[in-house]
């Protein structure tokens, strides 16, 4: 397997069925572990490798199932909006709701969708990741537990 095809299927992952994006999500879950800080580093990471990645696989630009380096961005990027401290449940619900933006990408997340080419294949999901994110800040800007 070329380079560009194992970092976009993040080493194979986005062949996995069903599903490949959601296994894709879950790969990137104990980086939760790690804390904010290195969620954020891994989301850009997953960024920028995914964009050098999908720029080099012509078959990638219509951001078939198998290229899911994108949703490891967006994943890591929703979980960098949780606390240090915080809980399982807390994490368990920056999956579940980063999945449920990627999947029903709403606003922004579906007009990035609909561009088409390089920048499309990984924008959407990291748009989807930042709004979960926010959405995952409320709580603990309204107080709530973490």
């Amino acid at each position: 397997m070329r380079l560009p095809m194992m970092v976009a299927s993040l080493c194979g992952v986005g062949f996995l069925r069903p599903a490949p994006g959601t296994w894709a999500s879950a790969l990137v879950l104990p980086v939760a572990l790690l804390g904010p800080g290195w969620c954020l580093a891994f989301g850009i990471g997953f960024s920028l490798a995914g964009l050098w990645a999908v720029s080099r696989l012509p078959a990638a630009q219509r951001d078939p199932s198998w290229v899911v380096a994108d949703e490891g961005a967006g994943q890591c990027l929703a979980l960098a909006a949780l606390p240090v401290d915080a809980s399982g449940w807390w994490i368990l619900a920056a999956f579940a709701l980063f999945r449920a933006v990627d999947i029903v990408k709403p606003g922004p997340v579906g007009w990035a969708d609909r561009m088409g080419g390089t920048l499309s294949v990984m924008l959407d999901d990291i748009l989807a990741g930042l709004l979960a994110g926010a959405a995952l800040l409320l709580p603990r800007a309204l107080g709530l537990p973490h």
